[in-house]
């Protein structure tokens, strides 16, 4: 079977970790690229990829490339996605895929016009856990879904240069960690909320801190959702049906899930490995691009950017890199 050339533009703290973590047995981690020719460099070398490139544009010209991560700060990559499928490369970019809907309607475009897959690292959307999970709940001895709960709270040190803080590189918490709760619920809602209520709190550079938000859809559904920055929450995701509520401790790359009953009885739901939680979505999006089909989570990635604008309209939040 073929195999796929993988390059990574941005060589970030993400970036060393899918460097680390890279092995699937049709993708080969094939070049590396940064603004930097020596970083670049010192990149490939420790992490034995054979080409290394100082400029995103340079790694983008090779056509040995088939497909690349895009690890940069989330304020680059609509720029970067437009460029790398202009030049005939399938994408994977890191959360949150571009900064606003009308980016990502964009690019969707542009990659459904070159015929390549578009896909945002969700980890969400490819942990075998969460497969799982949806199997169970189409069998429908649960009944219906009738609401979502989910924490996450990440106590980040309180520094405004920080990037998390920083308004100029589109800190915040809602497309850091609140992304990850919103994918979580839009993954098991059965249909996209027409319904948002919202509140939050400004952190002092700008940026949202901490917010409450209520979603419900057209089958009355409900979603509670609970973000902050400066705060130590559990990284908690509970869906509950008529019949019974999976519980998700450390939702994002979760390898396990409790079912509780109504009895009270309580079993146990397994699959996958959080280690090789990176791995999943890197062949998932090889196979894809192997098969010639589509990333099916695509929508679901529009869906919760949808979300994410009008809660950020809500708030009168806007960016100036948008």
């Amino acid at each position: 079977m073929k195999k796929l050339n993988w390059g990574i533009l941005g060589l970030g703290q993400i970036a060393n970790e899918f460097a680390e973590t890279f092995n699937v047995e049709n993708a080969v981690l094939y070049a590396a690229g940064s603004r930097n020719g020596e970083k670049a460099a010192a990149f490939a070398e420790k992490y034995g990829i054979k080409k290394s490139y100082g400029s995103y544009d340079a790694l983008l010209a090779d056509p040995s490339i088939d497909v690349v991560y895009i690890a940069t700060p989330h304020s680059h990559h609509a720029k970067l996605i437009l460029k790398s499928l202009t030049a005939g490369k399938h994408v994977l970019s890191e959360k949150a895929i571009t900064m606003n809907n009308k980016q990502l309607t964009q690019a969707m475009k542009l990659a459904e016009e070159k015929k390549l897959v578009l896909a945002e690292a969700m980890v969400i959307y490819h942990m075998p856990l969460y497969h799982k999970l949806k199997e169970i709940a189409q069998e429908g001895s649960l009944g219906k879904l009738k609401m979502i709960q989910v924490s996450f709270g990440s106590l980040k040190e309180e520094d405004p240069t920080n990037r998390f803080f920083n308004k100029s590189l589109a800190g915040g918490a809602l497309l850091d960690i609140g992304i990850y709760a919103l994918s979580f619920t839009r993954f098991f809602l059965t249909s996209q909320p027409h319904e948002i209520h919202t509140t939050m709190n400004f952190y002092e550079t700008g940026v949202d801190e901490q917010s409450g938000i209520i979603l419900k859809n057209d089958h009355d559904e409900l979603a509670a959702i609970s973000l902050t920055f400066r705060a130590k929450m559990p990284k908690l995701g509970i869906v509950a049906f008529e019949n019974g509520f999976f519980t998700v401790n450390d939702f994002p790359r979760a390898e396990k899930a409790t079912l509780t009953h109504p009895d009270g009885s309580v079993e146990t739901i397994e699959a996958g490995d959080t280690k090789q939680a990176m791995n999943y979505e890197i062949a998932d999006i090889t196979n894809l691009i192997l098969s010639n089909r589509p990333d099916p989570s695509l929508a679901l990635t529009h869906d919760v950017m949808e979300m994410m604008d009008t809660l950020r309209t809500k708030w009168d939040l806007h960016y100036a890199s948008e």
